[in-house]
């Protein structure tokens, strides 16, 4: 299933429920697709080489752990710069369907072959797999509950019961049509650590005529501790706001114009 999907990763491992999110996710995309994996992580050393993917390897066994690619950056920058490691994933990929994926993210098995099948047919270029609304679960996962879900032939109605129905909008993950990605502005790095990127995003897609869909189905969010990196705490948030307002009140052709002169853009497409 989904063989021709890339999911792109960026990860840094802030706490201990980010380790256990991201090796449910990771387990559960290599078990149940065969789509390729890319985990970049950035960070002042390697978490996930170190505890979490020899758990991955356990779990789904060394030959479906082939199709998981990860790279390591070492930085001392207290700061994730969350779009341009996916900007850097996206350009390693090959396949002509990647997903921007958080770590910390499950779909029903069928919204992954729902999503890929809209973009390869041509229906969309961007798919958002999941409703607007009330369309998320927002799961309170500890170990056991985790285990018992892996245990259980990943059924995702044992992680209800550590469940609640919240909002849904433009976060969490988004299939894309890879050429597509690349000719919109991928994403755009002067959006630095958490916010605004997400609404950013849709607004643009859309106001430059890409076909953007939804998907009539729930998202299911591994919850975690916040940090910076992951709040509006983020010291850059001000500065991603203000850039998002001046973005939104541009029109199709002032969207061209500006995204065709961002140094990132001309250094990736070139």
């Amino acid at each position: 299933m989904i063989e021709n999907t890339t999911f792109i990763v960026p990860l840094r491992i802030e706490t201990t429920d980010r380790l256990r999110n991201v090796i449910v996710s990771t387990c559960y995309l290599l078990d149940n697709t065969d789509a390729k994996v890319i985990i970049k992580e950035v960070d002042t050393a390697s978490t996930f080489a170190a505890t979490a993917l020899p758990q991955i390897k356990e779990c789904v066994g060394e030959e479906k752990a082939q199709r998981l690619h990860t790279v390591f950056e070492q930085s001392k920058d207290p700061i994730f710069h969350r779009t341009r490691i996916l900007n850097d994933m996206t350009m390693m990929s090959k396949t002509p369907v990647v997903v921007n994926y958080d770590c910390d993210i499950l779909l029903p098995l069928e919204s992954y072959q729902q999503a890929e099948e809209k973009i390869l047919d041509g229906t969309y270029d961007v798919v958002y797999p999941y409703g607007d609304g009330d369309w998320q679960y927002q799961i309170f996962a500890d170990d056991e509950l985790v285990s018992n879900f892996i245990n259980g032939d990943y059924n995702l109605s044992i992680l209800h019961d550590k469940s609640k129905v919240y909002d849904a909008k433009y976060g969490f993950c988004q299939f894309f049509n890879r050429e597509k990605y690349i000719e919109g502005g991928l994403e755009n790095e002067h959006f630095i650590a958490y916010g605004y990127e997400d609404n950013e995003r849709w607004y643009r897609f859309n106001t430059l005529g890409y076909n953007v869909g939804r998907l009539d189905a729930h998202v299911y969010h591994l919850e975690h501790a916040r940090t910076d990196n992951s709040w509006f705490t983020n010291p850059f948030i001000d500065k991603n706001k203000n850039l998002y307002e001046r973005i939104n009140q541009m029109n199709r052709e002032e969207l061209k114009e500006y995204y065709s002169n961002l140094d990132y853009v001309k250094l990736r497409t070139r």
